[in-house]
């Protein structure tokens, strides 16, 4: 029932991550480290009033260095390089390369205890990157040589946010508390990064401002809380490969908002990231029963 639970929660991140591409062409043209710092401190405040409300719960934040080293590395890095990624290649290549986490995910925790990597939970995250694939392919898909480094940091994004998913498994025991303190180091250094590398631009009314606190509160603020909770106590395996639903929906709610065009490969896409999240879930939808011993035995 744990696993399960966790499993749903994990999911719940995947639903608000959903919302990021439609809250952040709503948001308007904030360059993206000032956007990053907003939204990350925005996404702290529900820790930090519960820390408010119940300061006994602040002793959880004390934990070993390469927790804190891992978990803020893993939400900072991922943000700095995708950032890095995009400006340095094209949206769509680099954005292709950066989502390989989930595939990284499923494979990789074949090596954690406690798991096995069975033939389904890859096949199921490789129609999830078939599917990843017909949706960003759609005006088309090249690499080309001049923006290696943008190809790069899109490899290392992915590799980043895979082995920070992986290794939060191995700190089970570590309250999801702590993913209070990531966001404001994360808000800290977006704030740094923006300081020196972009120019201040604020939203230009009161619907960008909701987006911005939208952004904050759900798919950069309580999304990371849920992803934690998710990778610790649910399905990994599932959950990386159901993660590929996030640039599906993004895509039908961007259409659904008239922030894009409807396309014949997202109804392909829709079909192979739904058929690979459930092949990849078999186990947990088809439970094996164990055999009843005959009345002979």
């Amino acid at each position: 029932m744990v696993k399960a639970r966790g499993t749903l929660i994990g999911f719940t991140a995947i639903l608000m991550w959903s919302l990021l591409a439609l809250m952040t062409a709503a948001s308007g043209k904030m360059p993206p480290f000032q956007l990053s710092a907003i939204s990350f401190a925005i996404g702290s405040l529900p820790g930090l009033l519960l820390f408010a409300a119940r300061p006994h719960r602040l002793r959880l934040l004390r934990q070993p260095p390469k927790v804190w080293i891992i978990g803020i590395a893993g939400l900072f890095g991922y943000h700095f390089l995708y950032f890095t990624a995009l400006r340095n290649a094209p949206a769509v290549e680099a954005g292709l390369i950066a989502y390989l986490w989930p595939l990284f995910i499923v494979v990789g925790s074949a090596l954690l205890p406690g798991e096995r990597l069975r033939w389904h939970h890859v096949a199921g995250a490789v129609a999830g990157l078939a599917g990843t694939v017909a949706i960003v392919s759609r005006k088309g898909i090249s690499f080309e040589d001049q923006y290696a480094l943008g190809y790069g940091a899109a490899f290392l994004c992915a590799f980043t946010w895979s082995g920070y998913s992986l290794l939060t498994r191995s700190f089970g025991r570590v309250s999801t508390d702590v993913v209070t303190g990531f966001c404001l180091a994360t808000s800290l250094l977006s704030l740094i990064c923006h300081l020196f590398l972009e120019t201040t631009v604020w939203p230009a009314g009161g619907s960008e401002w909701l987006a911005v606190v939208g952004l904050g509160l759900l798919p950069v603020g309580a999304a990371f809380y849920a992803w934690d909770y998710g990778v610790k106590n649910g399905d990994i395996q599932i959950i990386g490969a159901a993660s590929y639903a996030a640039p599906l929906l993004s895509t039908l709610i961007l259409v659904a908002s008239g922030f894009a065009e409807p396309d014949w490969r997202i109804g392909l896409a829709c079909l192979l990231i739904t058929g690979g999240a459930v092949l990849a879930a078999r186990d947990m939808l088809m439970p094996k029963r164990s055999r009843q011993p005959s009345p002979a035995e």
